[in-house]
Order: C-alpha cells, then structure tokens, then sequence
C-alpha cells in the first residue's frame, strides 16, 4: 500500500535534519579532535566529542527507524486512520528528538569553533 503524503512529509523533515546533525556532528567530531590533539586530558573536550559521537549513533538508530516505518507500511495491505495517526505522533516525537539534538550539536559545534 502506498504510504500516505502527510506521512512521507513527516519523513523528509525527519530526515533533513537527520542529514544535518550528521554534517555538524562530523564537522565538530573534526575540530574536537583537533583540540584534543592539543588537549588530550581535557575532560570538557573528551565530553564534547563523546555527545558528538552519540548525536552519530542516534542518527543512525532514528534513520532504522524510519525504515522500520516504511516496510512495515509498505508491507500493509490497509492501513487504518488510527495507524497512520500513530506513526504520525511516533514520528512527530523523532522529528522532536532530531530537533533537539541539532540545536546541541550545532551549538557544541560553535563551542569547538571558537576554540580553533
């Protein structure tokens, strides 16, 4: 069955910034290292790059999840309203945990630019 519009919509945001943190992360992943070179037992350094580094592995959980979503309603013979409400809230609830992160990774990313 074809995956309803309002719910490839939720997708493509949830995936645009999925795209985004991973960019930030691995830029500020790069400058953290770079000053780690510098610093090795800063512990503040150390605590940035290992928030970057899980901001990573929560990218790569979310993007399993999405295509959880997407088998399984592609896979579907019919999808209820009420279905389709639920992975609209349980996608709402990742499209606000990607938001979220990329507001943290983007500003760790701004604290490690500014140490350069």
């Amino acid at each position: 069955m074809p995956i309803p519009s309002e719910i490839e919509d939720l997708i493509g945001q949830v995936n645009q910034q999925l795209d985004r943190i991973e960019q930030e992360a691995l830029e500020g992943m790069i400058l953290a290292r770079s000053s780690l070179e510098r610093f090795p037992n800063n512990a503040m350094l150390t605590q940035l790059f290992a928030y970057l580094n899980t901001s990573m592995f929560f990218v790569n959980i979310c993007r399993r999840r999405i295509q959880t979503i997407v088998e399984n309603l592609s896979a579907a013979k019919t999808i209820t309203n009420e279905e389709i409400q639920q992975t609209g809230e349980d996608l709402a609830t990742e499209l606000g945990r990607a938001l979220e992160t990329k507001i943290r990774v983007s500003a760790i990313k701004t604290r490690l630019e500014n140490l350069q």
